[in-house]
C-alpha cells in the first residue's frame, strides 16, 4: 500500500490523496497491536498512541503547524516510552553528541531559511520540532534496543528531507525519499513493541547472575 501511495496514486483528488496516504500507516498501527505481547507493559501504549499521534500528523500535514503538532505529540509518546525503556551505558549516553550536532546543523539552516523566506512565526515551533524529534532519536538510542534505534533515525532522516525540501532547498525526488524513509520508520517503531519486550528480557537473565 506504501509503493501505491508513493508511485501511483496522484495528487489530484486531494482526498483520496490522503485517504492513500494513511492506509498504510492504520496497517502498520494494526500490525503494532497484535506485536503487544499478553502481558501488557506501559510502554507498549505509549509507542502505540505515539503511532496513531503521527498518523494523525500525516494526515493534517497540509495545515503545516497542526501537523506538526501532532506529529511533535507522537515524538514525545515515543520517547516516553523509550525512556521507560532506559539501559545505561556509556556509549549509548554518548550518542548524544553526534545527535547534539545534528540538531544543531538543522536548526542553524532552518533559522536562516525562515528568516530569509520572511517566516519568522515558524522558527519557534520548528526548532521545539527539531529539539523534540532529537531528544526521541537519544531516548530510542539508550533503550539499545536496535529496531527502536532504525526508526528514530529513519524518521529523523525523513523530516530531516522534508524540512530541507520545504524551507531550504529543493530536493530532487524528495517526495519519494521522505515517504519511504518515513514509511519504514514507522514499521521499524512498531517492530519495536514486540522486541522491546524480549530485549528486556534477554538483559535481565544476562544481569542476573551478576546480581
Amino acid at each position: 500500500m506504501s509503493l501505491l501511495y508513493i508511485f501511483v496514486i496522484p495528487s489530484e483528488p486531494h482526498a483520496v490523496k490522503i485517504l492513500f496516504k494513511l492506509i498504510p500507516m492504520w496497517l502498520i498501527i494494526i500490525y503494532a497491536y497484535f506485536q503487544i505481547p499478553r502481558i501488557r507493559k506501559r510502554h507498549h501504549l505509549l509507542l502505540l498512541i505515539g503511532l496513531f499521534f503521527c498518523m494523525l500528523g500525516d494526515g493534517l500535514l497540509s495545515w503545516f503547524v497542526v501537523g506538526l503538532s501532532a506529529f511533535l505529540v507522537g515524538h514525545l509518546f515515543y520517547m516516553m516510552g523509550f525512556l521507560s525503556k532506559w539501559r545505561f551505558s556509556k556509549l549509548r549516553f554518548a550518542s548524544i553528541v553526534p545527535i547534539a550536532v545534528y540538531a544543531s546543523f538543522m536548526g542553524w539552516e532552518l533559522v536562516h531559511a525562515l528568516i530569509r523566506d520572511n517566516n519568522g512565526s515558524l522558527i519557534i515551533p520548528v526548532l521545539l520540532y527539531v529539539s523534540v524529534i532529537s531528544l526521541m532519536m537519544w531516548s530510542a538510542a539508550m533503550t539499545g534496543q536496535l529496531w527502536a534505534i532504525i526508526g528514530s533515525i529513519l524518521f529523523a532522516i525523513s523530516d530531516s528531507i522534508l524540512s530541507w525540501n520545504l524551507f531550504i532547498s529543493d530536493i530532487t525526488f524528495s517526495g519519494v525519499f521522505i515517504m519511504t524513509t518515513y514509511y519504514a520508520a514507522q514499521f521499524c517503531m512498531a517492530f519495536s513493541i514486540g522486541t522491546l519486550a524480549i530485549h528486556t528480557l534477554l538483559v535481565e537473565e544476562v544481569e542476573a547472575p551478576l546480581a
